[in-house]
């Protein structure tokens, strides 16, 4: 089971878009995917019509000491092999109440740990800011995905992502691989082109060599659930950035061969 962090310090980078169509696309390749919203907005836990009032059972439930597990917790979605565990928005007082509870930095690594041969691939999406809940997604990560805008003021907080995450590898003591998705790209724009040709000269090697262009249609997080989402410019530029990633996971000399 691999486990991917989708995470940015920075919000409104096309975070949540980018976790559904790449869950969507592994398990549209036949894997078995499992969905966690870690986002107290619970913007993925809605593209899935799941209502949020009353809240559902969701991953606030791996926090609170109810003995829920990620099994229980898991439900299906329209697209065939991928499940979805919903957030809830008590999720943002969790900071607040859990101060100075035991463990809980790594509860999500051991609710995973318990469901590791269920599933194929875990993709988590993380809120957008630095506390227990991005921690817990980093800690129990195999790669990060930083999917950031096209945008001068976005290289910022991808800067300051990456710095989030060097020091949570140090702390873990084992390699989080980080690779960086361009999206939002306007290539009608000076700022557009000359923030992606930044990317690759600061992060060269983790960048990938294509963006995710504008694209109306990748705003309907609900249409991106159904069979018409996997159409248009940006389904099928999150479907090559999955192919990419995909071969990033494959050891060197099988990527040079």
């Amino acid at each position: 089971m691999q486990v991917w962090a989708i995470a940015n310090q920075k919000g409104g980078v096309g975070k949540t878009t980018t976790s559904l169509c790449l869950a969507r696309g592994l398990a549209q390749d036949g894997g078995r995917v499992l969905l966690v919203d870690l986002d107290p907005h619970a913007s993925l836990t809605r593209a899935f019509s799941v209502p949020t009032d009353p809240p559902p059972a969701g991953t606030h439930d791996l926090f609170v000491g109810s003995g829920a597990s990620l099994a229980a917790l898991a439900r299906a979605t329209d697209v065939p092999g991928l499940q979805l565990v919903a957030a809830q928005p008590a999720l943002a007082t969790l900071e607040r109440r859990s101060a100075g509870a035991p463990g809980l930095g790594l509860a999500l690594g051991r609710a995973l740990h318990a469901v590791h041969a269920s599933y194929d691939h875990v993709l988590l999406d993380c809120p957008p800011t630095l506390g227990l809940l991005m921690v817990n997604a980093l800690a129990a990560a195999d790669r990060l995905v930083v999917p950031t805008q096209t945008d001068p003021l976005a290289l910022h907080g991808l800067a300051d992502m990456l710095r989030t995450a060097s020091m949570v590898e140090r702390s873990r003591r084992r390699p989080l691989p980080q690779h960086v998705l361009p999206t939002l790209y306007d290539k009608r724009t000076r700022s557009g082109v000359q923030s992606l040709e930044q990317l690759h000269a600061q992060y060269e090697g983790r960048v990938w060599p294509d963006a995710v262009p504008m694209d109306t249609r990748l705003r309907d997080a609900q249409g991106l659930t159904s069979e018409a989402g996997s159409s248009g410019r940006g389904a099928e530029a999150y479907a090559r950035a999955l192919s990419w990633l995909l071969e990033q996971g494959q050891p060197a000399q099988r990527r040079a061969a």
